[in-house]
C-alpha cells in the first residue's frame, strides 16, 4: 500500500478559525437549529423543506440563490421551514466526475484538499451570515464531520452510504437531523437498520480516537425511490409506499418519526421538471389521509437559478453540472403551492 502526501498535516482548529460564525450568527444559527429539532420532534408542524442545487459548485451562484431563497422563506414561514442545500460533495458511481468544491482545481488545473476545505465552510459561513438561512450537507466522508459541524443544521446520508458501518455510527454522534436515504436497491430494511443504529449510542474508532457517541434521536427517513440491476426505476413515494414506510416505523417503534421524500433521483427518474408533479402528488395523499399527514413532513427538492443541467465548466450561471434542477421560476411556483397546500395545526 503506498500513500503520497500532497500537504502538510491539516490543523483543524486553524481551518475553523478563519471561517467560524460570528456571535451574532452563531446565535442566530442556534435559534433556528431550535425550530428545526421541533419540527423533527413533531412539535412544530409546518413542512421541512430542504432544497436548492444537487451540488454548490459555484459560491456566487449559490449565494444569489441563498439572497432569493431567503425571501422566498420570510413569505412561506408561517407553513415551511427552508434549509438549503449547499451540497460540496457529490458521490461518483465509478469514481470519475465532479467530486465536490472541496476536490476542485484552480485556474492552473491545481487540487488543493486543504485550501478547498476553507472554501466550503466559507460558502456554509456566507449563506448563514448574509441570508439567515441555515444549510444542508451530504455526509459524503464521515471523518470530514469535524471541519463543518459547526456550521451545518442538516445532514444526509446518502443511498451509497447508508449500508456502512463508518457512515452509521459517525450518525449517531450528530447533534442535529440527520436523514437517511434508502439504498439504491429500495430495501426498505436496510434504511431502518441504518436510522436505529443512528439513533443508538455507538462506539467506534474516529479520526484516530476510540470515541462514544450519545446517539442521535433526530435521525429519520428519505425516500428517494429505487433503481433495479436491469435499469428500470422504482419510485417510492406514492400512496401505498407512504403506508408501508409508515407501518415500518410503528414496527420499529423508533423516535422521532419521520419522513422526507426527495423528489428528483430515482423517484423523478432524473426528470427534474417531475418534482412539481411528485410534490403535488404526496400533498394529495397528506389530505387524504391522516397517518401520512402525521408522518411525511417534509421534501428534499434539486433546485437552482436555471432549469436543467451544464457540463462542468460551462458558462451557464446557477445551473447545475451534475443532476438536472428546477429552475428559480419553478421554484418559486413549487414552494408557494406548498405553503398553499399546507394545514399548521
Amino acid at each position: 500500500m503506498s500513500f503520497e502526501a500532497l500537504s502538510k498535516h491539516v490543523n483543524i482548529d486553524t481551518i475553523k478559525a478563519i471561517t467560524q460564525l460570528s456571535e451574532e450568527a452563531a446565535a442566530m444559527k442556534a435559534a433556528r437549529d431550535t425550530e428545526l429539532k421541533a419540527i423533527i420532534e413533531g412539535k412544530d408542524k409546518r413542512i421541512l423543506l430542504i432544497i436548492g442545487p444537487c451540488s454548490a459548485d459555484n459560491e456566487e451562484a449559490v449565494l444569489e440563490y441563498a439572497r432569493r431563497l431567503a425571501v422566498l422563506q420570510e413569505e412561506v414561514k408561517d407553513k415551511i421551514f427552508v434549509v438549503q442545500r449547499v451540497y460540496t460533495n457529490k458521490p461518483r458511481t465509478n469514481g470519475d466526475g465532479y467530486k465536490g468544491m472541496m476536490h476542485q482545481s484552480d485556474p492552473s488545473g491545481e487540487i488543493n484538499l486543504i485550501r478547498g476545505m476553507v472554501a466550503v465552510r466559507r460558502m456554509h459561513n456566507r449563506v448563514i451570515t448574509e441570508t439567515g438561512l441555515t444549510t444542508a450537507d451530504e455526509m459524503l466522508y464521515p471523518d470530514n464531520l469535524m471541519f463543518i459541524e459547526d456550521l451545518v443544521s442538516y445532514h444526509a446520508v446518502g443511498a451509497r452510504s447508508v449500508e456502512n458501518q463508518q457512515h452509521r455510527f459517525v450518525a449517531s454522534g450528530i447533534d442535529h437531523p440527520t436523514g437517511m436515504k434508502n439504498p439504491t436497491s429500495g430495501n426498505m430494511k436496510v434504511m431502518f437498520n441504518a436510522v436505529y443504529a443512528a439513533q443508538q449510542k455507538q462506539e467506534l474508532m474516529y479520526n484516530g480516537l476510540d470515541v462514544e457517541t450519545s446517539s442521535n434521536p433526530l435521525a429519520h427517513v428519505i425516500l428517494r425511490g429505487a433503481l433495479k440491476e436491469s435499469g428500470e426505476i422504482i419510485p417510492n413515494y406514492h400512496y401505498e409506499d407512504l403506508m408501508k414506510t409508515i407501518n415500518l416505523y410503528k414496527e420499529s417503534e423508533l423516535k422521532n418519526p419521520f419522513v422526507i421524500i426527495d423528489t428528483n433521483h430515482d423517484n423523478s427518474g432524473k426528470k427534474f421538471d417531475q418534482q412539481l408533479r411528485i410534490v403535488q402528488e404526496v400533498l394529495m395523499n397528506r389530505k387524504w389521509n391522516e397517518e401520512i399527514n402525521d408522518y411525511v413532513r417534509g421534501f428534499m427538492i434539486e433546485s437552482y437559478l436555471k432549469d436543467g443541467r451544464q457540463e462542468p465548466g460551462g458558462q451557464e450561471f446557477g445551473q447545475s453540472i451534475t443532476d438536472p434542477c428546477i429552475g428559480w421560476d419553478k421554484t418559486e411556483e413549487l414552494v408557494r403551492f406548498i405553503a398553499s397546500h399546507t394545514q399548521v395545526n
